[in-house]
Formats: C-alpha cells, structure tokens, sequence
C-alpha cells in the first residue's frame, strides 16, 4: 500500500525532495534520511514530534526561487495609502474603487472613497465587543454588493451577557454614508478572554460563504464538530443556513450542519484559489504555522488536550481516521501568518499566481508558489516587505491589480500601504 501523500510509514524513515539547480533546469532528487527529528538549515524542526503518520515532507517549509523563476520576480512600489488607523483588521474593495476597512479595537467601520476622502460608517455599535485578540475583524463585500449594497463582517457581540463572535450582515445606504446591521447570520461562536477569536469570511465563485474561526483556547472544540469553533464553516450568505452540501448537511446538532472542516487552531486567512478551491492561513502554537488546501469533511489535525496542551502537534497524525497536512509550514519559531490572497494580473511578473500571505510576527509578506498539483515550488518575501512596516495583517487585490496590505502596530499609528509591481 502507497502512504499517505507527504508521509512515511515507517517512523524512522524521513523522505524529502530537495532542489539542485542551475540557472536554466531544475534537478530533483530524493533522500532518505534516518531520524526521529531533523532541521533545515533555517533552524525549522521539520518533525518534533515524530510518529508513524508524521514524518512530514521538506516541500511544506520555505525554500527560495532560483534560476528563470527568481529573474520574472518584478521590484515592488509602495505607499501608504490610508493612516492613523488602530488594527485595520481586514479591507473589502467596492466596485467603483471604495473600501471598507474594519478596526478590530475601536469596533468601527470606515470607506475610504477613491479620492482619498473617508467617512465612519459605524463606530461602536450597541453590543459589539472588543477584548483581546476578538472585536470587529473581517469584513467582506457580497458579490452582488453594487446592487444589494451588503456586507458582512465577523465581530465579538454580547448576548445576554455572555460574549460571544457573530457573522452579522449589514448594509449601505444609498450615499455609502452609514451601514446598518440587518441580521446575525452565525451566532454562538464561543469566546473566552478574546483569545482565538478567528475570523475570516470570504467567499468562493458560487456564493458560498466561508467563515474561519479560531478555537477559544478550549481544547476539545477543534476535534467536536457540534462546536462552530476551530472550523471553517460553510452557509447560504444571505439566510444563513448550513450550505446545502455540507458534510454534515444531515446532523440532528444544528452546529454540526455549519462544519466544512474542523481541527483547526485559529483561522486567520481565507482565499480560493482560481480553478481550484479555497485555502486558509492559521496561526501554530510556538511552531508550525499552516496554510492548508480544505477539503470538504477535512480533519486537519490541531487536538489540544488534555485542557489546553499546545505543546501537542499542530497536525496530530496519531489521531484516529485521516487527517489533512498542511500545504506549507513555517517550522519552528512561528511567523504568525494572518490574512492572504491569490495574486492575480500579468502585470506581477512571476508572482502572478502566487498566494500572498501576510505575518504578524515576522513582519514581512511572503509570496508562495504552488504547483498545479498544489505543492509548495517556492517561497519568496520581497525587501520592500520585509520589515518596514511592522506587523502585517491582512492582505487583498483591488480590481486594478494593487495589493492592499494593513498593518497591525496599534496605538492609532497603524496604516493600508498599497502595493503594486514596477
């Protein structure tokens, strides 16, 4: 029997690919290496917690172009586009060129027109919620926004009490001068102290809304699919109803029917790849941030307990059933890999099609090339990107082909920096 892609059967047997090039052919060869735990040369613990279902493959963790590859890499111009914001967490562009840009702490929602002007659409409304890493966090325009002028955001909200993160849905007035709330979509998704709150929504070419969420620190959630955290969650944007195909489409648990994969630490990106389907981007524990390629029903391995162990492996392979490894992995320290998007426009030379995924920790945006039979070719952070600007939160692409970058410094001195090839 075959094993499992990306995996030995045998704990002791460690298989990798490693490129040797010239500037013109790529060479592959293959090695073996006997070890229970081995490092890059970047100091990235490939499998820390070695057993029979994870040895893990080099080809997750980073290694830079080379050859005709690194030569179509196109230098990079930036400017600051927008200032004096407090954790913009996430940015939704508009048709004619407006964004609506969400800040986590100040629980408020502002577009910024295309001449640069901008407006407050909501500033603190009644029973959102702010603590931690939770408050007002991604935003996303419908697909069909021009004619229906609604948006949906993901935010802390106390109910009853009891705070909790809600998929809410708004909508603009006619002037784009102020935006209601119209109805929760997905309620009950649990908080504690902030920690974990997720939460990234977008969307796929059919409509469907995808909603990542984060664990809330409690350690069975990501493995119980009656739980709505540590999931991606699939449903109907405009009634909120699990998507007709879901997995668990059929459950008696209400919160089951949501689930499209589970097992996941906290969901911080979401992007679907052309022709393909959607990715996400989360956080690892002190190691092993993920990007990971979701498959409907996916298992994708995060089970801290006993209590809250994140000494546990991020993708526990001795689980029972399959789970999903990850298509890239940062090893170990973490970089704190947040928000991403398929880059799209010829005008980006070879990252073209490259996922462009931002770090909190590291400071840096990292683009990642992936093959057609999406496994990692390259990784590559441009030196424009490279630190100038602090923490990096999210990331999107105006219809015009910009990247637009926020950036997650706090204390009001927090900036979108736009980002387009030269």
């Amino acid at each position: 029997m075959l094993p499992r892609e990306g995996f030995t059967q045998d704990v002791n047997l460690l298989t990798f690919s490693s490129r040797l090039r010239n500037p013109v052919v790529p060479v592959i060869t293959t090695m073996v290496i006997v070890a229970s735990a081995w490092h890059l040369s970047d100091g990235a613990v490939a499998n820390p917690n070695p057993s029979s279902k994870q040895a893990m493959t080099a080809r997750t963790l980073s290694q830079p172009p080379s050859g005709a590859a690194l030569e179509s890499l196109p230098g990079l111009r930036t400017r600051v586009a927008m200032r004096g914001l407090d954790i913009p967490w996430d940015v939704a562009v508009l048709p004619k060129g407006s964004w609506l840009v969400t800040e986590r702490d100040r629980l408020r929602i502002t577009i910024r027109r295309p001449n640069g002007s901008r407006e407050i659409l909501a500033d603190t409304p009644p029973h959102f919620w702010a603590s931690g890493e939770t408050g007002m966090m991604s935003i996303a325009a419908d697909p069909n926004v021009q004619r229906n002028s609604r948006f949906y955001t993901c935010s802390g909200y106390v109910a009853n009490g009891t705070p909790e993160v809600r998929v809410i849905a708004w909508e603009l007035n006619r002037s784009r001068s102020n935006a209601t709330p119209v109805e929760p979509l997905v309620r009950g998704i649990d908080i504690n102290s902030g920690r974990h709150g997720g939460c990234r929504i977008r969307f796929d070419p059919r409509g469907s809304m995808y909603v990542g969420t984060g664990d809330a620190t409690v350690g069975t959630n990501p493995q119980n699919r009656g739980s709505l955290n540590g999931k991606v969650l699939r449903l109907n944007r405009f009634n909120g109803k699990p998507w007709p195909t879901n997995p668990w489409r059929r459950a008696a648990d209400r919160d089951r029917r949501y689930v499209y994969t589970y097992g996941h630490r906290n969901v911080q990106g979401l992007a679907f790849r052309p022709g393909d389907r959607m990715w996400s981007v989360e956080h690892g524990p002190a190691r092993d941030d993920e990007v990971n390629r979701l498959l409907a029903g996916g298992n994708y391995g995060w089970n801290p307990v006993p209590g809250y162990n994140e000494s546990v492996p991020m993708t526990d392979f001795s689980l029972p059933g399959r789970q999903r490894g990850a298509r890239w992995r940062s090893g170990s320290p973490t970089i704190a890999t947040s928000g991403a998007t398929w880059v799209r426009g010829k005008q980006w030379g070879g990252y073209r099609g490259t996922l462009a995924v931002c770090a909190l920790g590291a400071e840096k945006l990292v683009f990642m090339r992936f093959d057609a039979d999406n496994k990692l070719v390259w990784t590559r952070t441009p030196v424009e990107l490279d630190g100038d600007f602090g923490r990096l939160r999210s990331v999107v692409q105006t219809a015009g082909g910009a990247l637009l970058i926020t950036t997650a410094n706090g204390g009001g001195s927090d900036k979108i920096v736009r980002v387009t090839p030269r």
